[in-house]
Parts: structure tokens; C-alpha cells; sequence
């Protein structure tokens, strides 16, 4: 985060921060891992554009440090460098941050720490990134950076998919619920407007909150209105960019409308495939950390809302995806690496469980007939080679 962050907010996490931190936690290192093979001197360069502080008052990490801990993590098991970079405007904040790379560069980690705006040094980023993987994190208070200028460096700076080059972005709903507000407004703000046109790469999206309007005039018309603007932007980024892309509501609570969506783009369906089970892993963290705060009284002033027993959800996947894998064998009629079609194999359950939980529907499966693959002796899920057996065997799980 930069600009626009209150007096308040480098106190402590807040429940959104929960969730984006525990997925850049979870996410960074096999990224580091599964790209590193790209790089001669086995190099992978990260940058953060809005770093922010770096650490909490309170001492726990925010971005800029748990990439610092990655890196120091990396660099120690396995000799990999993640080179970062990071980037913050604010003088307050840079201080800060400065202070907390020192540290870090006192360990042997590589990074740089560049007071300014993300658009002033993100060429530099990816020419030093030019043989060697790169991941983007771009997580604005406000605006994030226009599309157009997204696209020139995922699409023609980074159009090949290896070196691999990965985007996670803060893309906020907050802002478009706001800027919608302009635009049912006779008085709205042009300037802002126009500043929200960049982003999403034209004006298609005002025609989103004039459809509302026109509809309906209410504001649930403009919620959903929010949402298909959301939606749009990611599947222009996706046409833009030849990339997969996936987008991830965060919020304060269950009750409440996302303050922001977190959009994945990559090219790879192993960094795909990591990322909705990182994603599954995040979102329990934030369930927990909402239950212990209710617990502690921090959120005293909301209804408690029960969560779904995570046990009930993964029984209510397993025999959904092996109907998923099933119709997968029969589409195709031959042997199908899982990984290289994640979406298909996950369906509806993308990013709600992990990827045991694929396994146990491959064990379902076999024990039926459906295909002679068990998935014994392979270390991963996604590396299960299945193949097609008696696909009239399949009975929906049921015995």
C-alpha cells in the first residue's frame, strides 16, 4: 500500500491484508522454485510497486517483508536469489521501509529500495529482469496502473512464457464503486473519470453504471454493476495479455461486499494451478484470524457468522471433480496431465480446497474402473497422469 492509507493502518493487519499477505506468503516461494530453472545464475527478480512501510508497528510483516523473508528463506535452502525491488512515494513510509531492507541486505538478501512511484521505475525493473523470471505485485491504496501500460509489459516486453512473468494486482472495488457514483452523477468529477478510463484500458465500463441507471436506479443495480465491471476487466486483461487470469474477492467479512479483487495473470498452468490451491490455503487463514478476533471482541460490533465445516466442503468437491476428471477422460479419450487443465479439474472449487483433495477424487475414480491411474507414487497432485478406463463405471460417487 502507499498513498491513501490512513493514520491508522500501519498499526495492525487489517482482515483483507490477512488473506493478500497469507497468499503472497504461500505463493512467492514455489514461484521462486518453479521458475528459478529459467535462469542462467538462477535469479528471479520481484517487485513490489506500492511497498508501503514494509512491517507493522506491531512488528508483524507486511509485503515488502515477507518477500524479504522469502528471499532470505530462498537463498539459504536451495542458493536461488530473489532480487527485489521495492517502491513507495511517501517520505514517512520510504524511511521506513528503507530501514527494514537495510536489514535484510545485512543477511545476504538482494534488494533495492526506490522512493517514487512504481510507474518511474518499472521499466528498469524489467530490463534488469530480461533473461531471468519476474513477478509484479502491485497493491495501490487507489488506482493501480493503467491497463495499456500493463499490457505493454505482460504482452511486448514479456510476451514469451518462458522467462515466466507473473502479475498479482490490487484492483479496487472501492474505486469502482465510487467512480460509478460520478457517472450516475450529473456532477461527477471528468478528471476522475477519464483517470479511471486508463485503468481499464477505455470508457467501456461507464456503460455499466449508465445500464444501472437506467434499469433500475438502485444500488443494487450498481452493486452489480461493480461486480461486471470487475469481471470485464479481468477477461480484457486476459484477451490483451494471451494470459490465464483469475480474480479473487477480499473483504472485511462474509457480510460484506469486497473492498478489493485480487487479479493473478500468468502464463504457466503449474503457476495457475499453485495459485488456486494458495488462494484455498489464504482464505482458511483469513476465516481463522476473523473467528479468533470475534473470539478476542475486536469485531464485537458484527453478528458472528458461522463458516462451513472446510471437511463438509472438501466432501462436497471430491465426487465433483472426479465427475470433472471423468468428463475430462471421455472429451479427450486419452491420458491427461492434471495441471494442464486446472480449471476443468477444480471447476467450481477453484481456490475453495487444496489439491489433496484432486487425489482423493483420483482414488475415487480408480476404485471404480474409471482409469487404471490411483495417483500412488506421485509426489504431487498436479503431476498425476490419468488415464481413461471403463468411463461407463462412473456413478457420481455414489455406491
Amino acid at each position: 500500500m502507499s498513498s491513501g492509507t490512513g493514520g491508522g493502518y500501519w498499526a495492525d493487519k487489517a482482515l483483507p491484508s490477512v488473506f493478500k499477505h497469507e497468499l503472497l506468503k504461500r505463493y512467492l516461494p514455489p514461484f521462486g522454485g518453479m521458475t528459478s530453472t529459467q535462469s542462467r545464475d538462477r535469479r528471479v527478480v520481484y517487485l513490489d510497486g506500492y511497498a508501503g512501510e514494509g512491517r507493522y508497528e506491531n512488528g508483524e510483516p507486511a509485503s515488502a517483508e515477507i518477500a524479504l523473508r522469502v528471499a532470505s528463506f530462498l537463498r539459504a535452502r536451495s542458493g536461488l536469489t530473489l532480487e527485489c525491488f521495492f517502491s513507495e512515494p511517501q517520505a514517512k513510509s520510504f524511511d521506513r521501509l528503507h530501514e527494514v531492507v537495510q536489514q535484510y541486505l545485512a543477511r545476504g538478501v538482494r534488494a533495492h529500495a526506490h522512493r517514487g512511484e512504481v510507474d518511474g521505475v518499472l521499466d528498469q525493473v524489467v530490463e534488469r529482469a530480461i533473461r531471468e523470471p519476474l513477478f509484479l505485485f502491485l497493491d495501490p491504496c487507489g488506482l493501480v496502473l493503467p491497463q495499456d501500460r500493463l499490457v505493454d509489459v505482460l504482452a511486448h516486453k514479456r510476451p514469451a512464457a518462458r522467462p515466466a512473468t507473473e502479475l498479482l494486482m490490487n484492483f479496487s472495488m472501492m474505486a469502482v464503486w465510487r467512480l460509478g457514483g460520478h457517472v450516475r452523477s450529473p456532477k461527477g468529477n471528468e478528471r476522475s473519470l477519464q483517470r479511471f478510463d486508463d485503468v481499464c484500458g477505455g470508457t467501456w465500463w461507464r456503460e455499466y453504471f449508465a445500464d444501472a441507471v437506467a434499469s433500475r436506479g438502485t444500488d443494487g443495480a450498481a452493486e452489480d454493476a461493480i461486480e461486471a465491471v470487475a469481471a470485464e476487466y479481468a477477461r480484457r486483461l486476459a484477451r490483451r495479455t494471451g494470459m490465464f487470469v483469475q480474480s479473487v474477492p477480499v473483504s472485511h467479512s462474509p457480510r460484506k461486499r469486497a473492498v478489493y479483487r485480487l487479479v493473478f495473470a500468468t502464463r504457466s498452468p503449474y503457476g495457475l494451478w499453485v495459485f488456486g490451491d494458495a488462494v484455498a490455503r489464504a482464505r482458511a487463514t483469513w476465516w481463522k484470524t476473523l473467528e479468533e478476533r470475534e473470539e478476542d471482541g475486536v469485531l464485537f460490533s458484527m453478528a458472528s457468522v458461522t463458516r462451513k465445516d472446510p471437511k463438509e466442503v472438501e466432501a462436497e468437491a471430491i465426487p465433483q471433480i472426479a465427475e470433472n476428471l471423468a468428463k475430462l477422460l471421455a472429451r479427450t479419450g486419452r491420458p491427461v496431465k492434471l495441471v494442464d487443465h486446472t480449471l476443468e479439474v477444480f471447476g467450481a472449487f477453484y481456490g475453495q480446497v487444496t489439491e489433496p483433495v484432486v487425489r482423493q477424487a483420483v482414488r475415487l475414480l480408480h476404485g471404480q474402473g474409471v482409469t487404471p491411474s490411483n495417483g500412488v507414487g506421485v509426489k504431487r497432485p498436479r503431476e498425476i497422469t490419468l488415464h481413461p478406463g471403463d468411463l461407463t463405471a462412473w456413478r457420481g460417487g455414489r455406491a
